[in-house]
């Protein structure tokens, strides 16, 4: 049980609890523990056309809802107060269709409500200046005492402050979580977006918790509906059922202002590389060719007929010290019109991204206090991977973070990265989007072009080809039927981070 007094006010799931016509409920109180349960689609419990059957993943028309959706929350429900805490389902906790894919549509369908909110950054060390942003952490990470789902690696650090939900409530972390946050008696808005079986279940466990008989729901009502458990300082327990108007449309989303292509120019040097086996390779650096000495060796394993394009995730620093493992409000944009802003320049068949339940500390240190669920590279790509109905993958068996942060040349994850990407055959003949960190780049691409000179001798391209303002520039790695290889940054998404507004789009 939990330490609240045992006292009930109810609030049915019809009359005063609906939000429909008069009856529509007041805002929640910012006085109160007020847990916001927000469904997200599965397969299982879904309106119609809101989740693709073959990919598990949002639809145009579920993005569209999670958009207006983010809307309603942060007006009708939360009274334009800001979260006090976001989270969402750990995406490999729910593997879905035949191939296993895993549930990115948690994520997706609260991150634009994410972007609604303002965090601002915890002074730490070097840390003087607190900068605000339009922008929250999304908590996804995996709870000390769950059982990590097959496969999944533990990851390098751990973060109890952002753990997110778990699908079957693996070793009783989403138990934990609701009484961790009530026994606190921390006032505020917590919102959590997971599947109807997930949240059914939480909010069962929660009525339990609280020695209560709240009036639950017992069936799914589809995915307008947003149920409120508030408990006051005095610990009467509450449900609201809201019941948002939203009637999404099935086309893509349409930002409300267009974003205008640019050319590619963000990164200021421009390379291509060319290695043939039994020839020396050819570099073109700023329009200079040069070539090399040693003759190019196929590595052993090398993957054939595969190509991956690299892309950066969206804006996320508006000041250098800014960190809370998320994008912020402008990066919204970005990856909103990213399908368009890519359209005939790539077409990738799968997209691929680092497990965003790993954590990422403030500050790239491990001294921090404060460290957060790593989702931006996901959501950014999350647009992209919905509108083309691509199958979106997450490297979850290794850590594509480091602790290694100031010498990545020599780091496990670039490492692993290329054995896992570029050999073995799981990723022959395909063609990838890999939304990563702009750090590991250069020195991934390092990596892979020396192994195809095991003497040395190797080209080579030094980390500032990519700067820290750059959100645009796309890398395209090509390996040909017998694994040859080409690279080049010649390819951009044309979108100008300076002319991106500092609020999220509103729908």
């Amino acid at each position: 049980m939990l330490n609240v007094p045992l006292v009930l006010g109810l609030l049915l799931l019809a009359g005063c609890g609906s939000s429909s016509g008069l009856d529509a409920p007041a805002p929640l109180s910012k006085q109160n523990i007020n847990l916001v349960f927000v469904l997200s689609p599965d397969l299982a419990y879904s309106a119609p056309g809101d989740v693709s059957q073959t990919t598990a993943n949002l639809t145009n028309q579920g993005l569209n809802r999670s958009l207006m959706m983010a809307s309603y929350l942060q007006a009708q429900v939360l009274g334009k107060q800001n979260a006090t805490g976001v989270y969402a389902l750990a995406p490999m906790t729910h593997l879905q269709t035949a191939s296993n894919l895993p549930d990115m549509a948690a994520m997706g369908a609260i991150q634009q409500f994410a972007m609604l909110n303002q965090f601002t950054q915890p002074l730490f060390g070097s840390v003087t200046t607190a900068t605000t942003a339009n922008s929250f952490p999304l908590n996804v990470s995996y709870a000390a005492s769950a059982v990590l789902p097959s496969g999944v690696v533990t990851p390098f650090l751990g973060c109890p402050t952002c753990q997110g939900l778990d699908f079957a409530n693996s070793g009783g972390a989403n138990d934990a979580l609701l009484a961790g946050l009530v026994n606190a008696k921390a006032s505020g808005f917590y919102v959590f977006s997971a599947p109807w079986g997930t949240t059914s279940a939480m909010l069962t466990r929660l009525n339990q918790f609280l020695g209560a008989s709240l009036n639950l729901p017992t069936a799914y009502a589809g995915p307008n509906r947003v149920y409120a458990v508030s408990i006051t300082p005095g610990g009467s327990a509450s449900l609201t059922t809201f019941d948002a108007p939203l009637s999404p449309a099935a086309s893509a989303p349409v930002l409300p202002t267009a974003l205008a292509q640019t050319a590619c120019t963000a990164q200021p040097h421009k390379f291509s590389i060319s290695l043939t086996a039994g020839q020396p390779y050819s570099q073109t650096l700023d329009g200079v060719t040069s070539t090399g000495s040693v003759p190019a060796v196929l590595p052993a394993g090398i993957n054939a007929q595969q190509t991956v394009y690299m892309i950066r995730h969206a804006e996320a620093h508006p000041s250098s010290s800014f960190e809370n493992g998320n994008f912020v409000a402008p990066g919204q944009w970005r990856a909103l019109g990213l399908a368009d802003a890519l359209r005939g320049k790539i077409k990738p068949e799968r997209v691929v991204s680092i497990d965003p339940a790993q954590v990422i500390p403030s500050g790239a240190s491990l001294a921090s206090p404060y460290r957060y669920s790593y989702v931006r590279t996901t959501m950014t790509a999350e647009p992209y991977a919905i509108a083309n109905d691509l199958p979106f993958y997450l490297v979850s068996g290794f850590s594509l973070m480091d602790i290694n942060f100031t010498n990545l040349e020599a780091s496990t994850s670039v490492i692993k990265a290329n054995d896992y990407f570029f050999t073995g055959g799981a990723y022959a003949g395909k063609k990838v989007l890999l939304a990563w960190e702009h750090a590991h780049f250069a020195p991934t691409l390092n990596e892979l072009l020396k192994r195809y000179f095991p003497n040395g001798g190797q080209p080579s391209i030094a980390n500032n080809f990519w700067p820290e303002a750059d959100y645009d520039t796309v890398w395209t790695v090509t390996l040909d039927a017998q694994g040859n290889l080409t690279a080049d940054n010649a390819l951009c998404e044309g979108i100008d981070t300076t002319t991106l507004p500092p609020a999220a789009p509103q729908f």
